[in-house]
């Protein structure tokens, strides 16, 4: 069960992987604006979560599913904790912080989640603690989101966007997504090791959905009718995060995190909030795209490209 390895010493390999990771993100990207139109939809966030989670689940079982356990209990509880941190803990978090503040905010505040696997990995692996280059990389990233979170300016946010206590609501909502994610990454890469990607992708959702029910349950959201779930702009969304922003893009993140690891591939998690604030911008004119937007959009790209330089140098004079 142990998935086949790439030469990462090919340097098609290692651009294959890194356009895996740039392909994922973009989806990921593309998920806040349509979770924000179901929910102008009157469809409630767990449900929402429960909806693209159950289509991904049957279509990964479709192709995966003659292994249905892990190795051991103790992988399986790990795997449990994928369901629940890279699952339900993450996205009904995110589905609701849409419901209370931008889009494109929630967006750059959950890309905080390279940041925190990186500090993470370095506090429970002393040998594997990422070089400086990872850290001031991050670091310059991380301003760059800033950036566009404050691309309006701080009045501007104000006038525009939602009230202050909501925006508060949903930036914690969206730290707590961010968190869940880190711990998510951390977990995933002990099972890399073990188990492929289709497995990992369909024990994830799975375990996903088991720990969801239970937010269901407790929740006053009603049920969406059916009249409005067929409607096209409903439809049309919910197909694309369970099929595309969920099957597709889970299952090109544990593939990539397996060659690239959990720090490099989490790093393109800051391109996310890129693609967010462009689609945004289209589909919503009160989160248009300005200057400062463009400037944290640089900073983004500009800090993956001169961390991977650098530490690509420094090993080669090694």
């Amino acid at each position: 069960m142990a998935p086949a390895k790439w030469n990462l010493n090919s340097q098609k390999s290692k651009l294959i992987c890194h356009l895996g990771a740039l392909i994922a993100v973009s989806m990921w990207g593309a998920s806040f604006v349509s979770t924000k139109v179901l929910v102008n939809n009157s469809l409630g966030p767990v449900e929402i979560y429960i909806y693209r989670f159950i289509m991904a689940y049957l279509l990964v079982l479709a192709a995966c599913h003659k292994k249905i356990f892990a190795d051991n209990w103790r992988d399986e509880l790990l795997f449990a904790v994928c369901g629940l941190c890279g699952g339900s803990i993450y996205f009904i978090a995110e589905n609701n912080a849409v419901n209370y503040t931008r889009v494109s905010d929630v967006s750059m505040i959950t890309t905080l989640a390279p940041l925190l696997t990186t500090l993470l990995i370095g506090a429970l692996y002393r040998s594997e603690r990422p070089g400086k280059w990872t850290y001031i990389s991050s670091l310059i990233a991380f301003m760059g989101v800033g950036c566009i979170v404050f691309k309006d300016g701080l009045a501007g946010s104000r006038q525009s966007g939602p009230d202050e206590l909501s925006a508060t609501v949903g930036n914690f909502l969206a730290l707590g997504a961010a968190f869940s994610w880190a711990i998510y990454s951390v977990v995933l890469r002990k099972l890399n090791v073990t188990y492929t990607a289709q497995f990992i992708t369909r024990k994830t959702f799975f375990y996903g959905l088991m720990t969801a029910l239970p937010f269901w349950i407790i929740s006053p959201e009603p049920i969406t009718p059916v009249s409005v779930l067929l409607k096209p702009e409903v439809l049309g969304n919910l197909l694309f995060l369970g099929l595309v922003c969920s099957m597709l893009a889970y299952l090109l993140w544990a593939a990539v995190m397996n060659r690239l690891g959990a720090i490099v591939t989490n790093n393109y998690l800051y391109v996310q909030p890129i693609c967010t604030m462009i689609i945004a911008a289209v589909l919503f004119p009160d989160d248009p795209i300005t200057l400062m937007g463009c400037f944290g959009a640089f900073l983004i790209v500009g800090g993956l490209w001169f961390g991977d330089y650098m530490t690509n140098r420094d090993t080669r004079k090694i």
